[in-house]
């Protein structure tokens, strides 16, 4: 029942903000032409971030964990909605990737990319120390903290490297999600993929888009769930991982590779509204 109710907060928060945030008198400045050349909106993001946030905090087993996965989700998706809207200022486009964003603040220049980055490890930090440490020893729980805190920021950059078609980024949330749905703890993760799940059908018809608000918040809430579950061992593997991937995109396109890739291609493009002729 616990994952039923989570699941089911997630997907009616998550609708209810984006009809809300569709309503807003400013819901014009959300507008942005996808790589079809469509029209679409960012509303999908803060609308998935505040139903993921509600839904995962409704699933937690503890107030600790409830306070984690605000922290992580409602943070992540602030400070990625500010990049949406902030970053897409022409002054502002012109730094790209993490080296850019310091390349500017050498100049003196505190870009909104940065913010993001900032703001999510942050959060990440803060949520890692909420979800705390088993181990005894004062070195090994701030070890463990810093890992999760990793983990945690790391998971949101990736579904934020991912969110560059439709459906992408929560087809892979799901994918990540699906196995910290089950057993322990499982309920605070279902909360995360029942927002999704709800937003899914208008993302893969290009009605909106997630950009940095929904794919941080996802990622960031994804890697409380892990952190929670995962011990020092699983910590460092998925930081490893994660560490690995995007060095990774820095070098290779995953688009390219996931186009080249049969099975990855048709999960990639199921459901998807086809480009019009």
């Amino acid at each position: 029942m616990a994952l039923l109710r989570s699941f089911g907060i997630g997907a009616i928060v998550a609708r209810t903000a984006l009809g809300w945030v569709r309503r807003d008198p400013n819901a014009g400045d959300l507008r942005r032409t996808n790589f079809h050349g469509r029209t679409v909106t960012l509303a999908g993001g803060p609308a998935l971030a505040l139903g993921a946030t509600a839904g995962a905090a409704s699933g937690a087993a503890t107030p600790r964990l409830a306070a984690a996965a605000v922290t992580a989700g409602a943070v992540a998706g602030a400070v990625g909605f500010y990049d949406d809207v902030v970053g897409n200022r022409p002054e502002e486009k012109a730094f790209k990737g993490f080296a850019g964003h310091l390349g500017a603040l050498r100049e003196g220049r505190v870009t909104s990319g940065l913010v993001k980055i900032a703001g999510v490890g942050a959060a990440g930090l803060v949520a890692s120390a909420l979800v705390g440490s088993e181990r005894r020893s004062r070195f090994g729980r701030g070890a463990d903290v810093l890992l999760g805190a990793g983990v945690i920021a790391g998971t949101a950059n990736l579904l934020n490297l991912l969110d560059l078609r439709p459906g992408r980024a929560l087809k892979a949330g799901t994918i990540l999600g699906a196995p910290l749905a089950l057993g322990r703890g499982g309920a605070m993760t279902a909360g995360t993929l029942g927002a999704g799940a709800a937003l899914l059908p208008a993302d893969l018809n290009e009605e909106i888009m997630l950009g940095d608000s929904g794919a941080n918040a996802l990622g960031a809430l994804l890697g409380v769930a892990f952190t929670a579950r995962a011990g020092t061992a699983g910590r460092v593997a998925a930081l490893a991982v994660l560490a690995s991937l995007t060095a990774a995109s820095e070098q290779i396109s995953f688009t390219k590779v996931i186009q080249d890739t049969p099975w990855l291609r048709a999960v990639d493009e199921l459901g998807r509204r086809p480009p019009e002729a």
